[in-house]
């Protein structure tokens, strides 16, 4: 069949970020990534709890995107973990479904980085635009942008998907490991994904950059409310190093594929590309949103407060600027 022989080479050029170790490792090492996942998706739960237990967070668009981050991490944290321990479990499961997970989970990838350009505009027009910020952002407004943030991040795997059911929908019952490399069905659709991840990252990278110069200028060339955009640029560095984290996800199949070509020992390179996983895909998204709500002077009080378990005596008051 053309199309299989169209994939031949993407088996391993495409190391999908969600492809783990089939015939790998001890029990030891499913038992971290579980442990590390269950860890840090019960703190993005405390994190999204503290969040809904003030009615201010709900109609304050950064803290709405703030929130939006953690639960997309948080279903990103599952899908990959779910992934992860299928493979290691030898479990397969159909086309049709593994379509499914692999939507969400591409999905949930790239909203990240297009959701921190989304919270350094609403910095921007915060600062550069304060007596329209109210009119601009807007809940609503703010609910419609995450709507063309998953639509933005949805359309490469949309056309994958649209393209298998014109060319071979009988595909989608065969019983296979599921990664996302299945519905390549020619390595055109490779270079397009690859295309849009670089497109993703410049625009988000420009767009965080010109908030942060934006910003800079209008808090030298303001004498007044200096502390608020001085917390705004701060903020939008954070957004530019949480890119950062982003980006070292993104070379997740980078490393694998140069570990492959330096690496003689097949034990050695599961044991690396274990590492790999560990450290370079799971933690930075693990630790973004985590670093983020440190630094929230409103968010961070009641996170400790919930995620003691209430043991303060005074429940934290909320201040958001």
């Amino acid at each position: 069949m053309a199309a299989s022989n169209g994939t031949g080479d993407v088996s391993f050029i495409y190391q999908q970020i969600f492809k783990v170790d089939l015939d790998a490792g001890p029990s030891t090492k499913i038992s971290v990534i579980l442990f590390v996942s269950v860890f840090f998706f019960f703190v993005n739960c405390v994190m999204l709890f503290a969040l809904g237990s003030k009615r201010v967070f709900h109609e304050t668009p950064r803290y709405i995107l703030f929130g939006h981050m953690l639960l997309n991490d948080s279903v990103l944290l599952l899908l990959t973990t779910t992934m992860y321990t299928m493979g290691s479990f030898y479990l397969q499961v159909t086309r049709i479904v593994c379509t499914l997970l692999v939507f969400i989970s591409y999905c949930s990838f790239r909203n990240a980085p297009l959701t921190l350009a989304l919270m350094s505009l609403e910095r921007y027009v915060a600062i550069c635009f304060p007596l329209r910020h109210c009119n601009i952002a807007t809940p609503k407004r703010t609910g419609i942008a995450i709507g063309i943030i998953w639509f933005l991040s949805s359309i490469n795997i949309i056309t994958d998907i649209i393209f298998v059911l014109i060319v071979s929908p009988s595909l989608f019952l065969d019983v296979l490991f599921c990664t996302q490399e299945k519905l390549f069905l020619f390595k055109w659709q490779l270079d397009k994904t690859q295309g849009f991840d670089v497109l993703y990252f410049v625009s988000v990278a420009v767009i965080i950059i010109f908030t942060y110069i934006s910003i800079m200028i209008t808090a030298r060339s303001v004498s007044s409310d200096k502390d608020s955009a001085k917390k705004a640029l701060r903020t939008v560095l954070l957004h530019l190093i949480q890119l950062g984290l982003c980006l070292t996800s993104f070379l997740y199949a980078t490393i694998n594929k140069a570990l492959n070509t330096v690496t003689d020992s097949p034990s050695l390179f599961i044991n690396l590309r274990y590492i790999n996983f560990l450290i370079v895909l799971m933690l930075p998204r693990c630790l973004s949103p985590l670093i983020y709500g440190m630094r929230d002077e409103a968010v961070w009080p009641l996170f400790k407060y919930y995620f003691c378990y209430r043991s303060g005596k005074v429940r934290p008051s909320v201040n958001v600027h």
